[in-house]
């Protein structure tokens, strides 16, 4: 009993050394952004025709905070990674340690692909219905608060969802899901989608297509790439000489 007592100690001690630095990240990306704040600011309203309105001191606090957390929320997506992954790191045989190692890098990569499809595809498609929607009837001005919100809101969604299929991949390796699953419950996850689709995107029928379509497809790569990685760790406990009941277990 004690000396699971101690184990348990030992693992929250290693979870909260993990924490710390994840934390230390994001304060260490955030001051970086809080430096450059007004180079990003500048390219995000380069190619707005009017100049935003600040109605008081706190929503240029707030300008400043968002564009900051931007960057440390990338930044410290990476490192957090990185100390999941070495929190984890004990349980895992050497050819898995390996492989969930590699997932890491592609895991900034897609949340950085996920941004730009937001900003660069749907955020322009979302604003151009709304100001169109608008017609004569009213006059576009945007207050530097509200428009920052709306491009995160429009960006930042997409950054998470796009690291499905890595995050896929990443808990069959553990052997948490496998593609048998997915499959299965593939009409669920569609809804859920289709959904999340819905209430990101403005009320039209085109920008829900154009929002759920891409995230359809990143649910179906997911169970591929959860198959390549299934049958490997099937064919590494053959190799190993494992039972059925075994390799099920490994899956």
């Amino acid at each position: 009993m004690e000396d699971k007592e101690l184990q348990l100690v030992d693992h929250l001690d290693e979870l909260r050394k993990r924490l710390i630095v994840s934390i230390v990240a994001f304060f260490g990306f955030f001051i970086v952004g809080f430096i450059y704040v007004e180079e990003i600011y500048q390219w995000f309203v380069r190619d707005l025709e009017v100049k935003l309105i600040a109605l008081g001191p706190s929503d240029i606090v707030w300008v400043y905070f968002m564009l900051a957390g931007l960057i440390a929320i990338a930044g410290t997506i990476p490192v957090l990674a990185l100390q999941i992954w070495l929190f984890v790191r004990p349980a895992l045989k050497p050819i898995e340690r390996k492989i969930t190692l590699s997932y890491i890098p592609a895991l900034f990569i897609l949340f950085i692909v996920g941004l730009c499809f937001g900003y660069f595809v749907i955020f322009p498609t979302v604003m151009g219905f709304l100001i169109d929607l608008s017609g004569d009837m009213l006059v576009a001005n945007f207050t530097a608060d509200k428009y920052f919100r709306f491009i995160m809101n429009m960006s930042l969604p997409f950054g998470f969802l796009f690291e499905l299929p890595v995050v896929v991949m990443f808990l069959t390796s553990l052997g948490i899901v496998n593609p048998y699953v997915l499959q299965k419950i593939r009409k669920y996850a569609y809804f859920v989608l289709v959904v999340i689709s819905v209430i990101i995107s403005p009320p039209d029928f085109m920008s829900d297509i154009l929002v759920t379509i891409p995230l359809l497809f990143l649910y179906e790569i997911s169970i591929n790439l959860s198959k390549i990685v299934y049958k490997r760790k099937l064919k590494k406990a053959k190799e190993w000489g494992l039972d059925e009941d075994e390799r099920i277990d490994l899956g």
